[in-house]
Parts: C-alpha cells; sequence; structure tokens
C-alpha cells in the first residue's frame, strides 16, 4: 500500500512537471538598443514580467539597426518562438520578416513603436499616443508663454521612427492656433544625450548664442538632458532663458526639473510587456484576440508637481 502511494505521489509530480513545462513559453524579444534611459528601463522591466510569469524570454539588442532586428526575428521563427515581442526602430520595411512569423503562426506584438503595415501581420501594439504626447507638450508650451513670441528649437527623434513622425506632427498639432510661436530650427538628435547636445550647440550658434531661442521642445529626456548640458556651456540658464518641455519622463528630467533647468516632461511609461503578455495570454488560452492598438496612459508633470520626488520614484526602475 505505501508503494503504491509512493508511485501515485511520484507519477503526480511528474505530471505537474510535464504540465508546467507545457505552459511555459519562449518568446523573443527584439528590442532597438540602449539608446536611453527610458529605453534601459523598459528592457528590465520586460525581464522582470517574463521571469515573474515564467517565461523563457530571448532577448536581442539590435544596437539601434533595423537589420539587426530582422534577423533577430528570422532565428526566433527558426527557433519556434511561442510569440515575439519587437519595439521597431523604424515604421518602414517590415512586410517580409512579419508575413514569415504569421506563416509560421508566430504571434507579433509591437511594443512602444508602430510600423507602416498591414495590421493583419501583428497580432497587437502597446504603447502610447504618440501624437497625443507632442499635443500636450504643445499645448504647455501655449499656456506657458501666454501670447508672446516664442522661438522654439526641435530636437527629433531617430529619423524614420514612428515617436519622430508622431511628436513632431503631435507638436505642431498643438501648437497650430498659436501665431506667437514658430519653430525656427528642427534637427535629429538621435535619441541620445551626445547627438542632443551636439545639435543643440549648432542651434545655439546659429541663432546669436541662442538669444532668438524662447523654447526648446525635444523628443525624448535624453536629448534634452544632453541639450541642457549646451545651454549651460553656452552661458545660459535652461529652464529660464530657455524653457524645455520634452517627453518620456525618465529620472534625470526630473533631476533637472527640480533644479530649474527643466521645465516640463510627458509620461511614456516603460512597463509595455505587462499589457503585451496579458493580451498575449489571453489569446493563447482561449483565441481572445486583442485590440489592434493598447494605449497607456500619458501625463504631463511640471516643476509644480513634486520632481525631487518623483526622481526618487523612479531611480529604481532600471533606468
Amino acid at each position: 500500500m505505501f508503494a503504491k502511494t509512493l508511485l501515485g505521489a511520484s507519477l503526480l509530480a511528474s505530471m505537474t512537471i510535464l504540465s508546467s513545462a507545457a505552459l511555459a513559453q519562449t518568446i523573443g524579444f527584439s528590442q532597438i538598443g540602449s539608446e536611453s534611459g527610458w529605453r534601459a528601463a523598459e528592457t528590465t522591466l520586460t525581464k522582470q514580467e517574463a521571469e515573474k510569469r515564467g517565461i523563457d524570454l530571448k532577448f536581442s539588442d539590435a544596437q539601434q539597426k533595423q537589420e539587426n532586428q530582422i534577423k533577430a526575428l528570422r532565428s526566433f521563427i527558426a527557433q519556434g518562438v511561442d510569440a515575439i515581442l519587437v519595439a521597431p526602430v523604424v515604421a518602414t520595411g517590415w512586410d517580409a520578416v512579419l508575413k514569415e512569423a504569421k506563416e509560421a503562426e508566430i504571434p507579433v506584438i509591437l511594443l512602444d513603436r508602430m510600423v507602416d503595415s498591414d495590421k493583419d501581420l501583428y497580432l497587437t501594439a502597446v504603447g502610447s499616443d504618440l501624437v497625443h504626447e507632442g499635443s500636450v507638450a504643445g499645448k504647455w508650451l501655449v499656456d506657458t508663454v501666454a501670447g508672446k513670441d516664442c522661438n522654439v528649437v526641435e530636437l527629433q527623434g531617430t529619423t524614420g521612427s514612428s515617436p519622430a513622425i508622431d511628436r513632431k506632427k503631435g507638436f505642431e498639432q498643438g501648437i497650430a492656433d498659436a501665431a506667437n510661436i514658430k519653430i525656427i530650427r528642427s534637427q535629429t538628435g538621435d535619441f541620445t544625450r551626445a547627438k542632443g547636445k551636439e545639435v543643440m550647440e549648432s542651434f545655439l550658434k546659429a541663432e546669436n548664442g541662442g538669444k532668438n531661442i524662447c523654447a526648446l521642445y525635444a523628443h525624448n529626456d535624453d536629448m534634452a538632458v544632453g541639450a541642457i548640458q549646451a545651454i549651460k556651456e553656452a552661458g545660459l540658464k535652461p529652464g529660464t532663458d530657455i524653457l524645455v518641455v520634452s517627453i518620456d519622463a525618465v529620472p534625470d528630467i526630473f533631476q533637472a526639473m527640480a533644479a530649474g533647468e527643466a521645465n516640463a516632461t510627458v509620461e511614456l511609461t516603460p512597463n509595455m510587456a505587462g499589457p503585451a503578455f496579458d493580451a498575449l495570454k489571453a489569446y493563447k488560452d482561449n483565441g481572445t484576440m486583442p485590440p489592434k492598438f493598447i494605449q497607456t496612459e500619458s501625463k504631463l508633470y511640471t516643476q509644480k508637481d513634486d520632481p525631487a520626488k518623483e526622481y526618487e520614484a523612479r531611480k529604481g526602475l532600471g533606468y
């Protein structure tokens, strides 16, 4: 009797292990790179979410090159992963590899950026409303300058990326009815601090040492942080002589806001993986089709919102 009990317990344990193995998923994640603090936080949180859910996450860093991402996706397909997450570096050029994933019956979820492909080629996209983010930044500037003439310089994100396209479009919509506000220079800073600083230096030189510039709008906080350094080195006070508004809400921009060197940021949450994994689970478990776009919240923060406290709350999130 005792032997039978042991045998039964052993079989039950084996079945439990097999059941857990069957439930475990292998998911490929093609990340753009680590060009910003926000991107690093997205990577960290995606890995944490995967570990929490018992997902075997295969991670690939594309180093901001689309060809590396396409190679990674084809590698994931060849390995027969259960699903693929991809944060696309640019919006175009994805049709072929997405068709390959679809033919292999591997669902693809886009994170924080969109692609110019047939929506049937991916399961869903998780992200913010990028146009809305830019519009929020533009409307903040309209309210802040209150009818005074304001020349704006713009640091764009990576050329051809959906955030660069949509955040520019949104900002222009936000200031459209303000005849007093004009964008006088606009150039890519490639979402990096170093490039943001370099381009801002050229803006300052071209505009009378910065005296012709009222405000800087940056498509992400990292470029803004680099630009703030350039403004300081030019002998001006960022946040006072030149207003600074950007997007992402990473810890360092809150440090700058606490120091009075930045004025506003629009939040882009780095936790895109949580909603993505939830949608994927519902789809895998019972065939529930998610909406084609799952929108995360965007929120405006200014110097009035206790930036020092926000910095402390965010600095441990992997930025």
